[in-house]
């Protein structure tokens, strides 16, 4: 996103995020109270922007920790990477992948062709879950 289309001036968004990050100091929990305590539309870019990574922005819509695996994956992306979405978990016929549309977490299943399952919310990541271990699909 440009500086002319976002509605939050760049510098501004970096302060805010560098402020944030720094007073909470690596505790997720923190962090997410933080971003909570923002202004909507201010809080609405910051969590599709590179100023925080995937799973930081996972933590706060969802409020647990994944598995090791996923959580390294998110750690790796900007939160920016979340507009078209982050594959976090895979089945040998599923894939999952969490992303970010209308400020709403969304997370989508799919077999590689076709989506066949989506669910939106702060629930989501745990139906998304037992989705995948869901043995009426396979």
């Amino acid at each position: 996103m440009s500086e002319k289309e976002a509605g939050i001036p760049f510098p501004q968004l970096v302060a805010i995020a560098d402020r944030l990050l720094e007073s909470a100091d690596d505790d997720m929990a923190l962090l997410a109270r933080g971003i909570d305590a923002l202004e909507q539309p201010v809080r609405d870019e910051l969590l599709v922007s590179d100023q925080l990574n995937a799973y930081q922005v996972f933590y706060y819509f969802f409020r647990i920790e994944p598995e090791i695996l996923v959580q390294e994956r998110l750690d790796l992306e900007p939160a920016s990477a979340l507009r078209g979405g982050l594959m976090i978990e895979e089945t040998d016929l599923l894939e999952m992948f969490f992303g970010i549309r209308d400020a709403n977490p969304i997370i989508v299943i799919s077999d590689g062709d076709k989506t066949v399952a989506t669910f939106t919310g702060k629930s989501a990541y745990e139906k998304g879950r037992t989705f995948l271990a869901s043995p009426e699909y396979r």
